[in-house]
């Protein structure tokens, strides 16, 4: 990996957002070296020199706009040992996920660690670790109930 200057570093917990980069990059090499090594599959190595200089020289026209559209939407949250936040749940599909809220907690954070992981405590004694992307900050109070109406007791059009 020296090599070609890449450096390793360690994904953090739960974002799926550094594995998307590395496919739509090896996605992109894989197109350029179908189209160069041709009928003899086995001479790839051969041409991965020239298919690197080629993806990392090109122009790509989606970038330059989509960063700046990204990094004017970002908020930045600073968290600190015992804050009170809450979590997102992505996998949490009840019902109708516009009626159920994905936010769960509140959770209070007892060590962060470096690349934006937290470790989390739950008032019930479970700890764990997750990226800093899925928390916000807890503003205080009880968190509203779900409540989910009864379809029948809405009034009947006539």
């Amino acid at each position: 990996m020296a090599k070609y200057g890449v450096t390793h570093r360690l994904s953090t917990a739960y974002h799926p957002q550094t594995s998307g980069q590395i496919k739509v990059t090896n996605r992109g090499l894989k197109r350029i070296l179908e189209r160069t090594v041709g009928e003899n599959r086995a001479s790839w190595s051969d041409k991965l020199e020239d298919a690197l200089w080629a993806f990392r020289t090109a122009f790509k026209t989606s970038i330059e706009r989509t960063k700046k559209l990204h990094d004017d939407k970002i908020k930045n949250r600073i968290f600190n040992v015992g804050d009170q936040v809450l979590l997102f749940n992505s996998r949490l599909k009840i019902f109708s996920g516009k009626l159920k809220s994905r936010w769960s907690g509140p959770f209070t954070i007892s060590e962060i660690y470096p690349y934006g992981t937290a470790k989390l405590i739950h008032p019930d004694g479970c700890n764990f670790k997750v990226n800093c992307h899925r928390l916000k900050h807890y503003r205080g109070g009880d968190p509203p109930p779900l409540e989910i109406p009864d379809v029948t007791t809405f009034p009947k059009d006539n």
